[in-house]
């Protein structure tokens, strides 16, 4: 299956090992700037592979089955758009999007085509995530209660000077849809994909040199009765803390940790079906750093999706669900009050100018 690359930044060595981990051939890569291709190249051997500063002019001449696109979220829209109407496959990276509009188009453009469109939401394929998902599938839990997502990481100024994007309404949101993205996708697929209402405050405290926020704190009232709380913060010193997910349910508690919520910390059931020191012990990973190791799963799933004509295990309605929470947060936190969902429409750049107000 021949696969291509947009965007070369901080996720693309993620992709690049996963799609040779699944022994896709890379038959081109494509950035802006020429300098970050011929890094990754020399980094991954890729000396040989076509690069390309036009991903269109790519698509042309490789004719990619499946392509990535790993750019700033600002521009995901256009080029998944663009890849689809070309008869590619897409993975697209967190989020989807950055309107509500945009992720529809993308959705639809999808089905109209019939292609496979995935969003790399990667931590669904933790295997601590997966163990707690076929526990809630299971009815282990009973009635559940609440659940809560904390993502208490850091990001220096340095971080923001890298890339002019970052930070910006435009290109990209603050520390909620950048950084905690991932934990507030899980939090609403584990608890109910449905929610009734969101209501959040939301801050930019230190780094006055991006225009959105780097704290967000939300509550979330799910239509199952159950209820959601959001910690995401860019402002932990002096480094990455944490990110955690809780689950409690009147006859069970879990705890994910570590790096990526990809440790099971607390496993107690009212059944005691199994032993917690064994789940423990066994649904614990340890990744090098907090992107995990689930892209070359997603990968396999996706390629499996093209193959059989199925859908992936992660959607474009997912992604479309996790940018409407992280949306419907900046939406009661800039009004004031709770925010009723689904969203009609609404946009990061409807936020312009939120903390110079």
């Amino acid at each position: 299956m021949k696969y291509a690359l947009i965007g070369c930044g901080r996720i693309s060595p993620n992709h690049i090992e996963a799609a040779r981990n699944n022994n896709l051939d890379i038959v081109g890569i494509c950035d802006i700037l020429p300098e970050m291709m011929d890094q990754k190249a020399r980094e991954y051997g890729l000396i040989d592979i076509k690069k390309y500063t036009n991903y269109n002019q790519m698509l042309i001449d490789q004719k990619p089955d499946l392509v990535a696109i790993a750019t700033e979220s600002g521009k995901h829209a256009d080029i998944a758009l663009n890849c689809i109407a070309a008869g590619c496959n897409v993975i697209i990276e967190k989020p989807i999007a950055l309107s509500i509009k945009d992720a529809k188009a993308i959705i639809k453009a999808g089905h109209d085509s019939g292609t496979v469109v995935s969003i790399n939401h990667q931590n669904r394929f933790n295997k601590s995530v997966q163990y707690i998902n076929k526990a809630i599938k299971s009815g282990r839990f009973g009635k559940l209660l609440h659940g809560t997502a904390h993502i208490r990481w850091n990001r220096e100024k340095k971080y923001y000077e890298q890339a002019a994007w970052r930070g910006t309404w435009a290109q990209d949101g603050g520390c909620l849809m950048n950084q905690c993205i991932h934990n507030i996708d899980l939090l609403r697929w584990m608890m109910s994909d449905d929610i009734d209402e969101v209501f959040a405050y939301t801050d930019n405290m230190i780094h006055p040199y991006i225009e959105a926020e780097d704290l967000g704190i939300a509550l979330v009232k799910f239509k199952n009765g159950s209820y959601g709380i959001i910690e995401g913060t860019t402002n932990i010193y002096p480094k990455n803390l944490e990110e955690t997910l809780f689950i409690f349910g009147e006859k069970g508690t879990v705890k994910a940790g570590g790096k990526s919520v990809n440790i099971i910390e607390e496993w107690c059931f009212a059944d005691e079906l199994d032993d917690p020191k064994y789940v423990k012990s066994t649904y614990n990973e340890n990744p090098p750093n907090v992107y995990g190791y689930g892209h070359t799963p997603l990968y396999a799933d996706v390629i499996k999706a093209i193959n059989t004509g199925n859908q992936p295990f992660v959607t474009g309605e997912d992604g479309l669900r996790a940018l409407e929470l992280v949306l419907a947060i900046y939406k009661s936190s800039y009004e004031g009050k709770p925010v009723k969902l689904p969203l009609a429409d609404c946009s990061t750049i409807d936020f312009e100018g939120w903390f110079n107000r």
